[in-house]
């Protein structure tokens, strides 16, 4: 159902029952899903692909050109998952050519006056809150939750399952599973309340926690603990998911609290 006070460019292709809004504008070569709604006064601009069943709220702006002065104008993208709910304000800005889209996973929900920068990716079930900023090229893992206020520097990495506390500067790379705080950002445990909530069991996170301890809590630098826990711990997706996103880290990983102070 589209408002006859809605702007629809005849180039963009919008499911039957898309819900639009009134006063919002949506340009040539947009892709909207089945089932999603568009509230009033959203601009969603040339680039963007939206999955099913979103809900896209006030204000918010869509697939803008990013803000680098790098870009030329070459056709990139914003690809939004089914299920993913978009709040006031919002603004996500398209790729340029290092990854050509910014990209957000499906049933992720972006409270209001988030920023997510041009080339992000952000994987499923995630959870920013309000006047969170990504910058450029930021790469986020599933099941991710960031509190207010965070802003995250370009390049950084988020590990999945990870827990990020209000007002915090991401500057170094936040494995996955833990919880980040404090200034300069540290490790301060394990995600262990989120963990339980998506399943994760008593030894399954005692494992990990082991494994956080042999990196964080017992004076070795990344390289010794990374051998220690190679050679030590069991081999299972979770530890060897921790190491390689270790080994992989290009910025660095966040250090433990003790070890910044």
């Amino acid at each position: 159902m589209n408002q006859p006070l809605a702007y629809i460019h005849p180039g963009a292709k919008i499911a039957k029952n898309v819900v639009v809004e009134p006063f919002t504008t949506i340009h040539n070569n947009v892709v909207i899903g089945e089932g999603t709604w568009i509230g009033s006064n959203v601009t969603i601009m040339e680039g963007a692909r939206i999955g099913k069943n979103c809900n896209i709220f006030p204000g918010a702006v869509i697939s803008a050109p990013p803000q680098d002065l790098k870009y030329n104008g070459e056709e990139t993208f914003v690809e939004i998952g089914d299920n993913t709910t978009i709040r006031e304000c919002v603004t996500i800005n398209k790729g340029t050519k290092d990854r050509m889209r910014t990209t957000i996973g499906q049933n992720c929900l972006i409270m209001a006056y988030c920023h997510i920068a041009h080339d992000c990716y952000v994987g499923d079930y995630c959870i920013f809150s309000n006047s969170s900023t990504l910058a450029g090229h930021v790469t986020v893992g599933h099941h991710v939750v960031m509190a207010g206020f965070v802003a995250v520097h370009q390049f950084v990495s988020i590990g999945n399952y990870s827990f990020v506390t209000g007002g915090s500067l991401v500057r170094k790379d936040v494995p996955p599973f833990v919880k980040a705080a404090r200034e300069p950002l540290s490790y301060v445990g394990i995600n262990s309340v989120g963990l339980r909530r998506h399943g994760f069991d008593a030894d399954k996170i005692r494992e990990i926690q082991n494994i956080y301890r042999i990196l964080y809590q017992k004076n070795y630098n990344n390289s010794q603990a990374v051998q220690i826990i190679e050679a030590e711990m069991e081999a299972t997706p979770e530890r060897d998911e921790i190491l390689m996103f270790i080994r992989d880290s290009q910025r660095g990983i966040m250090k433990g609290y003790f070890s910044n102070n």
